[in-house]
């Protein structure tokens, strides 16, 4: 055990060992990191989290919005053909 020692304020203080380890367990816990499945289990708690955040859209606008999508595809399919198409034929009058 230790003796009595003057503290920052000059107050008389008493440290034993059994404090001093105290204090040696409280920092090993401050430095301990979390376990693998702890970070894995957090991750997903938060991705739950996020996802009661989202706003999802109706039916009918997924439905509406596919097809504004699949018009488009469609509308771009039919510009590359013809290009494709007028390319090939040009090259098939420079190249005898």
């Amino acid at each position: 055990m230790k003796l009595n020692q003057l503290d920052a304020k000059g107050e008389f203080t008493k440290n034993s060992e059994n404090t001093e380890k105290q204090k040696e367990v409280k920092k090993a816990k401050k430095n301990k990191k979390p376990g693998f499945f702890a970070k894995i289990g957090a991750k997903i708690k938060d991705i739950f989290a996020e996802l009661k955040k989202v706003s999802w859209p109706s039916f009918g606008k997924v439905i509406k919005q596919t097809g504004v999508v699949i018009a488009v595809v469609v509308v771009f399919l039919v510009i590359l053909t013809a290009f494709d198409f007028g390319l090939s034929e040009l090259l098939k009058l420079i190249t005898p």
